[in-house]
């Protein structure tokens, strides 16, 4: 089947779902939730197939709550909700700020100087991966810069190891399944999931909070990841790193530029802002423009124009989609119908048992629509609804649904930080490779939430 033919395929099944929703009844759901269903799960079809690009889905989502469903149940406000909360604006400061950093040259000086001074083993070169992952989340706001940038790093360690193509393509697969795990340690590890997620729950979390609740989560979910991947694909026999290379890219790049000592000097102060947010009460997005505007500033001069274009419209509007699905399908109905007809009659009362529940509801979710956002904004809101029954907390629902889904894959698709990465002209890995990887990522995923209630009990989230 051609792309096209499937584009237009999942385009009409879409379009067919929605009409059959639309005019059959469904017993307990009423007339404004049944059409918000219909509309949402036309928008996930699409993002599934890939009938179109997701911005243009999610616009068309958009569109269809503000025209097609009753004004005074759903007013715009309240569909384009995330534009007035300082969650939107850590996005665009987090691609920004992403863009300053690897423009500057910084991110790649880092980088360089962490491979050259640790890296003397195959295995080191993995785990420097990750490590580097978690190191650039601290200055660049979203995983995709970072595992591009480290790419173009580790593309010359490969070179210089002169590694053998499969080899070669395990050290990619590194960079972009590490991006998933670090991405959970800090709030701005992911400036376009992790608060939305704090959004999805109602409940105000600080830069410091998230990194109470999540980081050690996050930091075990890495290890878990990164021995689960030297266990599933061997070192070669031999192995020899020409570190002159290393040392030769470095002193290609010189001293540290001007430009790079103001971005530096720039991120610092935003993640001490971030680090001391429940002082100044200055929320994060907001942090993060201040950072952009400074770097913007006639004074610094180290962002222009051209900066702009690193700020993915379609990625925003995504976003908006997928948290509108949560906050329409409250205000509709769906939601509520949605927990009646796919969870118990009712929530358990121990934390772990709930945890095996939202694992066992949310990992098939994902599997099957592959849409992280698209599965969270479906899930997380039911969750968060079913466990307010047995008194949970409503972070506590929606990071165990998070953690679920955002830090499982099957196949590229099922997770970006993986599809952005896939092929020769990037990561160099394939289905293959994801895929043996990602099955025993769902053991993980699973020991991680298993973990994270041990862990809340003891920071009293449970």
């Amino acid at each position: 089947m051609t792309e096209r033919r499937k584009q237009i395929l999942g385009f009409l099944g879409g379009l067919t779902v929605c009409a059959l929703l639309w005019v059959l009844p469904i017993p307990g759901l009423p007339e404004a939730g049944r059409h918000c269903l219909a509309l949402s799960l036309s928008a996930v079809v699409w993002w599934a197939t890939g009938a179109m690009h997701p911005g243009y889905s999610s616009a068309a989502l958009l569109l269809s709550y503000c025209l097609l469903l009753p004004s005074e149940l759903v007013p715009g406000s309240l569909v384009f909700r995330l534009w007035t909360t300082p969650t939107m604006y850590l996005v665009v400061g987090g691609f920004l700020l992403a863009a300053a950093v690897r423009d500057s040259g910084l991110g790649q000086r880092l980088a360089l100087f962490l491979v050259q001074r640790y890296v003397r083993t195959y295995r080191g070169i993995l785990l420097c991966c990750y490590l580097l992952g978690l190191a650039l989340s601290f200055l660049i706001p979203h995983p995709w810069p970072r595992s591009f940038l480290i790419l173009s790093i580790m593309e010359h360690v490969i070179r210089a190891a002169r590694l053998e193509k499969a080899q070669a393509a395990n050290v990619g697969l590194a960079v972009f399944a590490g991006s998933v795990p670090t991405a959970m340690v800090l709030l701005t590890g992911d400036s376009t999931l992790n608060p939305v997620v704090a959004s999805f729950s109602g409940v105000p979390v600080s830069w410091l909070g998230w990194l109470v609740y999540m980081g050690v989560p996050g930091l075990a979910a890495t290890a878990l990841t990164f021995l689960a991947q030297t266990a599933l694909f061997p070192s070669p026999a031999q192995f020899h790193l020409n570190r002159e290379e290393i040392a030769r890219r470095r002193a290609e790049m010189g001293p540290m530029s001007l430009r790079e000592k103001r971005v530096l000097g720039v991120v610092l102060a935003a993640v001490a802002l971030w680090a001391t947010d429940s002082l100044h009460g200055i929320a994060p997005g907001w942090v993060a423009l201040l950072a952009v505007i400074a770097l913007a500033s006639p004074l610094l001069g180290a962002v222009d124009a051209r900066t702009w274009a690193s700020v993915p419209m379609g990625t925003l509007l995504f976003l908006t989609a997928a948290l509108a699905i949560g906050t329409v399908g409250q205000a509709t109905g769906m939601n509520a119908w949605v927990v009646s007809q796919l969870l118990p009659a009712s929530a358990p009362g121990s934390p772990l048992l709930f945890a095996l529940l939202t694992a066992a509801l949310c990992i098939p979710l994902h599997m099957v629509l592959g849409s992280t956002l698209a599965v969270l904004g479906i899930a997380a809101p039911a969750m968060i609804a079913f466990g307010a029954e047995a008194g949970f907390s409503p972070l506590v629902p929606a990071l165990l649904t998070y953690t679920a889904v955002a830090l499982h894959w099957l196949l590229p698709f099922h997770h970006m930080n993986l599809l952005v990465g896939v092929g020769e002209q990037a990561g160099g890995y394939g289905n293959r490779e994801a895929l043996r990887l990602g099955l025993a990522q769902t053991a993980v995923v699973v020991t991680v939430m298993v973990l994270e209630v041990f862990w809340w009990r003891l920071v009293g989230l449970v």
